[in-house]
């Protein structure tokens, strides 16, 4: 029940947060920072759903609706983090119901047992995964608000959300940092699992490994042909998105088809 309450005052503050936000678009200023005071408990609460639960379980919850509430808590905490330094408090619009999205998913349909035989050293990996997931996340959004930004900014209709972000040379910079940082963490994630996982490819895994390098391969080429030939613009949101439906279809896809319809861990 607690960790029931936590999620519903969560929620609540989510979307007070994204509201408030939101009221803001249509302005010619960055909004009130006011927004803080709902977001940060909003994330602490988000938070302490995951650990009640894991001091329950006696374990951490690794499973489908808990590692999409994590990535989604990832996510929340990247854009409070950010948005002020960086001016991208837009992102909130989105990623503060999404995270509300998932966060009840987790509440209403998780309750998974806790993930077993996890070492640290293979806690260490999934933390890495997570932590990629959300990152690369993040900066998906943000390709694709940089290609609606620069449409807009073509056709000279810069409207909504689009007004609060920062202009066209910081965005792309913020979203080759975020996908530098995302490769990085994606590029440990492929290393520790080399490392620590056992038989990699004999454990159902393929798919998942084969679909991760490509991600990786994808996200390599992207950052390389940025350093190399300036990439931006379309081609540059077009290999992000590419990237990150490849993530989604190895992790997702691959513990949606195991745990949710074959019913194994």
């Amino acid at each position: 029940m607690p960790a029931l309450v936590l999620s519903l005052l969560a929620v609540t503050l989510y979307a007070l947060a994204s509201h408030q936000l939101a009221g803001h678009a249509q302005g010619p200023n960055p909004p009130p920072r006011r927004w803080l005071g709902l977001a940060v408990p909003a994330l602490l609460m988000h938070a302490g759903v995951h650990l009640l639960a894991w001091r329950l379980l006696g374990g951490p919850d690794l499973h489908f609706f808990a590692a999409l509430s994590l990535v989604g808590l990832g996510m929340a905490a990247l854009t409070t983090a950010l948005g002020p330094a960086q001016r991208i408090e837009a992102l909130g619009i989105i990623v503060f119901p999404l995270a509300s999205v998932v966060l009840l998913a987790y509440a209403f349909l998780g309750g998974s047992p806790a993930s077993e035989g996890l070492g640290w050293p293979l806690k260490l990996h999934a933390l890495l995964a997570l932590l990629a997931y959300a990152t690369l996340a993040v900066a998906t959004l943000l390709a694709l608000m940089l290609w609606f930004q620069d449409r807009a900014l073509r056709q000279r209709h810069l409207g909504g959300a689009l007004r609060l972000l920062p202009p066209l040379t910081q965005m792309e910079t913020l979203l080759f940092r975020s996908l530098g940082a995302g490769f990085l963490l994606l590029s440990l994630t492929l290393l520790t699992g080399v490392l620590f996982v056992d038989n990699l490819f004999a454990q159902g895994l393929a798919h998942k490994t084969v679909l991760s390098i490509l991600s990786w391969v994808v996200l390599a080429v992207l950052l390389f042909g940025r350093w190399r030939w300036g990439w931006r613009g379309p081609r540059a949101a077009k290999l992000t998105l590419t990237a990150m439906a490849l993530l989604l279809l190895a992790f997702f896809g691959s513990k949606f088809v195991y745990e949710l319809v074959l019913h194994r861990a």
